[in-house]
């Protein structure tokens, strides 16, 4: 023993200077490797077992246990069977010797490493392991030891790591769904026996000033009497040692509801038992006591009470995300929403001593919970909610006894008292899914729609109202003045709804969570949704259009007369209202149009009268301009509104489109009255003193009014020829670069785009083609004039002079032609008749600038959106030209320029080539078939080899779809069908060509699946995937014979390798539509011969794989039988890498 004592205190000592802040990173080094190895000799368990029982330091303790996880996790294969029971026998015997004085964490982990070797053992070498966990719950003393353990053999064993077979993993859940009933029962018998116990000496409590809270709602909510009467009991006073048990117990209960299905088991009196102590987190009374005690501890023991109300909600979570509810299991939950809905009712009752509010941030105090996280009642009780609504709304709504409109009410009293605007923000989310739910049932119901509605109206317009007032400073200005306005936070969600990273405040998600509950309304309401809306919005802008009477005339300018403190706040507060409310009349726009547009039509014509007003005086009386008495609040404020009206005109383009067509040849005074104030409020902002968040308001609507409106008067009005004038006169100060490419799309909107409503003999094209030449013409002089100087050398500053030209003429170009991309022909002609001369100058231009990265990637664009949009326009002979210009200019050592040492900006003009070339691929007919050889070569021989081996993903993915684009629309350049041929065969036995060029695009394929890049991988198997669908890809000879298993063989080894993961079940099935090509081939020849090349696994392991892949030809079949066959030879591989050295295997 001596031997042992010398080793536990050298390692104390090593343990000691291992942890201590003095010691050098280097012997740390030392210190690691020594105990490495001393874990790796045969044996260390033994020194490990008596330094556990004989040392009381922590790091001693924590080392031998990682050395025992580490026997049992990857040797246990290997160890003696005499081993293996001592060791079954020692630890348990050490955790019930020892678990009352171990520190926590050790004691977890020993738990945990016995939980281990029952994961390895259980039943057949440790047929007592689950017996000795009951036994331990069921002996008092150590109850919370038989807990503990009970957690976590249901983490381990439920839902094992993949260090186990999948044949073992499914015995295991066997196993322990048959011991679900038992430990159910236990449970439930801990929580009942404990609450009871406690229940008998609380039996008579003095009046409080809650009791008596059965109520109406209650008695509607509950059928029998006697559950309301159970859950009015008062809630017990636990001690220390049964709160900690019956925290315990609620742990395992909300992790066994984790994977344990909806069942019998799961008892009535188990659900009663839970949502008794789920009170304990909704009542304050429990929490109050430890401040009447006053001593820190009584404050723990409250905190303690409020754990216990957070993990008993988070058992029913459990239970309620569950979707597959059985039918027996039905009564349960209808059970289970009754009894939480008491609590909401209890949570948002008003009485004397509280508000609602402070009661609930008194219940949205923070506690640390299971797995150490912080987490509040209010935030388990909202996802509560919120699963009701999502998963079981549909469900409970048709249940006569179930009282909706009253949950809608007691949710809505919840909802405008949360104490944070998270939790506010996470309600509102709750009533755009009732919402959405509703919207979806009436339009699949449309016969009682009128019931269903009328059901919920009330509720409706009370939502509506709050949320309405719940943006006005007027209502809510000390919680509204908490949001921040200026920091940008990045929205999760709206970054994964639109895909891309879209950025705003926390004032604007305030805004616009609120907006789109409105918007919701008024597609379910629509005239009581106006009617509370236009009348607060009336009220505010009475406010703004007053303020004329407060302009005076100073020395410098014009000066706003308002100067008293509290005055320049109540204005500062309703200008940020009215700012609000523009926002929401602009959302509401969607809801006047279309079938409803006549029944709708005055409350529209209304607002927009409304609007165009307020426009005009904004700018007439140039209140952006205007000098006030706290102008880094109100200057800002009147911008705002003046930009947001302007923005709210803007939202109904589409109503005043359609007003258009509906009035046209009538009586149009009244139109055209709209549509030329509303260019008289626009023209006076284009101009580059203007502030650019006002100029590029003006400047959409301007856009819209173009594009959408079309009026054939616009050209005439003075306004738009004024800004003609203004864009087109080269004296002029340009407008900031945004402005300038909104303005000039406008403009050439209004030469270019068809009338509505006018037959082709009344467009005047000709007129219009002669005055979008000359508009182009004006815009393009400077550029223009560049083509003679393309090919001197040129000075620096020279350089960026003409640098600057480029990038202003081609962003404005490139957006007119982006515009009018999808248009009818005779626009688009028009168009590339005013650009044709612009077009080859920057073709001549091109290769002058080939070595400047930033002008060619601009140009590039250009030519792209070129092809995009105007390619027949360009015609063939022009458009051949620039393609074969590009292929000359893009040599291999360009393209190595280019990708490898010009950075990012050198890969996009590498990319936007590339685009360009899957246009032209992509093009129908024989026009651009020449091309395809010299397309394919650039591909493989030259764009290929520069970024194979280069881990970065820059340039791959436009160059594998330009690959797959070259496949998918020109198939017959490779297999060319003969009809002649199927008919007389029966099967098409194509003829193949180019099939050099077509294996080394294969080739590419699949190097590409042995990158680590994910995004590349999905891509590219999706590309295949729909080449197979499309176009019946692996039935191919030539993809059947050379290259079919080489793919799946790929597949495999990346589904055995585990890099890519996250793309299982994209590869599984990818596999299957492989192999089902030739599903003899596959199990007779490739399956055997993959399983023959495994390193790492012996002729017998791979034996069992063999036999364990049934031969099954359905798909959940076969991808389960992949799933397994990967799972098991990795396990394999784990347990022979565990085997100690020189074992002989039979």
């Amino acid at each position: 023993m001596a031997s042992e004592e010398a080793s536990l205190r050298s390692l104390e000592s090593l343990m000691t200077e291992f942890f201590h802040n003095c010691t050098t990173n280097e012997r740390k080094r030392e210190i690691e490797e020594l105990l490495n190895n001393f874990a790796q000799q045969i044996g260390a368990w033994r020194f490990c077992l008596y330094f556990l029982s004989s040392t009381r330091n922590d790091y001693v303790m924590m080392y031998s246990l990682t050395v025992f996880e580490n026997l049992i996790n990857k040797m246990w294969l290997g160890v003696p069977s005499q081993d293996k029971m001592e060791i079954r026998s020692c630890l348990p015997k050490l955790l019930l010797a020892h678990h009352k004085t171990l520190p926590y964490f050790i004691r977890n982990k020993l738990c945990k490493v016995i939980v281990d070797i029952g994961r390895q053992d259980w039943p057949m070498f440790y047929h007592d392991f689950f017996t000795n966990i009951l036994q331990l719950i069921q002996s008092p003393v150590t109850t919370p030891l038989g807990l503990i353990m009970l957690k976590t053999t249901s983490e381990e064993l439920a839902c094992p790591r993949e260090d186990l077979s999948v044949a073992r993993k499914e015995e295991l859940r066997k196993l322990l769904l048959d011991q679900v009933q038992t430990v159910l029962g236990l449970l439930t018998g801990i929580l009942e026996s404990i609450w009871d116990k406690h229940s008998v000496t609380a039996a008579t409590p003095p009046p409080s000033p809650t009791s008596g809270e059965s109520g109406d709602l209650l008695s509607s909510l509950l059928q029998s009497p006697s559950a309301a009467k159970l859950l009015n009991q008062p809630i017990p006073i636990l001690d220390t040692e049964s709160e900690y048990i019956c925290s315990l117990a609620l742990e395992c209960l909300a992790h066994l509801f984790s994977w344990i299905p909806l069942s019998t088991s799961i008892t009535p009196s188990l659900l009663t038992t839970i949502f008794h102590f789920a009170r304990f987190g909704c009542d304050t009374r429990v929490r109050k006591m430890s401040s009447v005690n006053g001593s820190s501890q009584n404050s723990v023991l409250g905190q303690e009470r409020g754990r216990l109300g957070i993990l008993a909600m988070s058992c029913i979570n459990e239970l309620m995300s569950k979707n597959c509810v059985p039918m027996e299991f039905e009564e349960y939950l209808l059970r289970m929403f009754q009894q939480t809905f008491y609590l909401l009712q209890k949570i948002t009752k008003e009485n004397n001593a509280h508000t609602v509010k402070s009661r609930l941030e008194e219940l949205d105090e923070r506690v640390l919970c299971w797995k150490r996280q912080a987490e509040s009642y209010i935030e388990k009780f909202t996802d509560f909610l919120r699963l009701f609504v999502s998963v079981h709304l549909r469900r409970i709504e048709s249940y006569s006894q179930f009282p909706v409109v009253e949950f809608l009410a007691l949710l809505f009293k919840y909802t405008f008292h949360q104490p944070t605007h998270e939790g506010y923000f996470s309600c509102l989310d709750i009533w755009t899914l009732f919402l959405d739910y509703l919207t979806s049932k009436i339009k699949s119901r449309l016969a009682d729609k009128e019931a269903v509605l009328n059901r919920y109206e009330d509720a409706l317009v009370l939502l509506l109202t709050e949320v309405l007032n719940r943006i006005q400073f007027r209502y809510n200005q000390a919680q509204l003045e908490e949001l921040d306005d200026e920091t940008l936070d990045d929205d999760v969600r709206s970054r994964v709804e639109q895909g891309q990273l879209q950025q705003q405040t926390e004032w604007q998600r305030y805004l616009r969570q609120s907006l789109e509950v409105v918007a919701k309304v008024m597609e379910l309401l629509p005239t009581h949704a106006f009617s509370t809306l236009f009348p607060v919005l009336q009220d505010n802008l009475e406010v703004y259009l007053g303020l004329q009477q407060f302009v005076v005339t100073s020395g410098t300018g014009h000066r706003l007369n308002i100067t008293a403190e509290n005055d320049c706040r109540r204005l500062h507060c309703s200008l940020r209202d009215l700012s609000s409310l523009l926002q929401a009349v602009g959302r509401l726009a969607e809801y006047f149009i279309g079938d409803v547009f006549a029944a709708r039509f005055n409350d529209a014509l209304t607002v927009v009268e409304r609007l165009v007003k307020v426009t005009l005086y904004g700018s007439q009386i140039k209140l952006y301009n205007i000098e006030t008495a706290v102008p880094s609040v109100l200057k800002p404020d009147l911008i705002d509104v003046h930009a947001q009206s302007l923005a709210a005109l803007q939202a109904y383009a589409h109503w005043l489109a359609q007003f258009y067509s509906e009035i046209h040849r009538q009586n149009p005074e009244q139109f055209i009255s709209l549509v030329s104030t509303a260019l008289e409020a626009i023209t006076p902002l284009i101009s580059s003193k203007v502030q650019e968040k006002l100029l590029l308001s003006a400047c959409h609507l301007l856009v819209s009014l173009a594009t959408t409106v079309r009026p054939v008067f616009l050209i005439s009005i003075p306004a738009v020829q004024k800004v003609f004038n203004r864009i087109t006169d080269t004296s002029a100060q340009r407008l900031p670069d945004k402005a300038q490419v909104l303005v000039c799309r406008a403009l050439s909107n209004v030469l270019l785009l068809p009338w509505p409503n006018l037959p082709e003999t009344e467009q005047q094209w000709a007129v219009r083609s002669t005055n979008h030449a000359s508009l182009i013409s004006a815009l393009t002089r400077e550029y223009r004039q560049l083509k003679s100087n393309a090919i001197l050398p040129q000075r620096k500053v020279q350089l960026e002079d003409t640098k600057v030209i480029i990038h202003q003429t081609l962003s404005v170009l490139e957006d007119i032609v982006e515009s009018i991309s999808g248009e009818s022909t005779k626009s688009r002609q028009i168009c590339y008749q005013s650009l044709q001369e612009s077009v080859q100058v920057s073709l001549a231009l091109f290769p002058a600038f080939i070595h400047q990265s930033d002008v060619t990637d601009e140009m590039l664009s250009f030519f792209l959106t070129l092809f995009r949009g105007l390619r027949v326009q360009m015609g063939v002979p022009f458009t051949e030209q620039i393609i074969q210009t590009f292929l000359n200019m893009f040599t291999r050592e360009q393209l190595a320029e280019s990708i490898l040492h010009e950075g990012s900006t050198g890969c996009r003009v590498v990319e936007k080539f590339l685009k360009i070339l899957q246009v032209v691929v992509q093009e129908p007919g024989q026009v651009f078939k020449p091309f395809l050889p010299s397309v394919i070569s650039l591909c493989m021989e030259q764009v290929y080899p520069i970024i194979a081996e280069r881990s970065s993903p820059d340039v791959k993915a436009e160059l594998f779809e330009l690959l797959f684009r070259v496949l998918h629309h020109n198939w017959r350049y490779f297999f060319k069908s003969s009809v002649l041929a199927s008919v007389q065969r029966g099967v098409a036995e194509e003829q193949m060509e180019n099939e050099a060029q077509f294996s080394a695009i294969m080739q590419a394929f699949g190097q590409s699946f042995l990158q680590p890049d994910i995004h590349l991988f999905k891509q590219n198997l999706f590309y295949l995937e729909t080449l197979n669908t499309k176009q019946k890809l692996y039935h191919k000879k030539i993809f059947r014979t050379t290259m079919l298993f080489q793919f799946v063989n790929v597949l495999l080894q990346v589904l055995v390798h585990k890099s890519h993961d996250l793309l299982q079940e994209e590869i599984g099935i990818a596999t299957y539509n492989m192999a089902s090509v030739d599903f003899d081939g596959f199990y007779s020849a490739f399956l055997p011969e993959f399983l023959a090349s495994c390193d790492g696994v012996d002729s017998n392991q791979k034996n069992v794989l063999g036999r364990n892949f049934k031969m099954d030809r359905d798909l959940p079949s076969f991808t389960q039988n992949v799933h397994r066959l990967v799972n098991d030879l990795r396990y394999y591989r784990l347990c022979n890498d565990s085997l100690p050295p020189g074992t002989v295997k039979l």
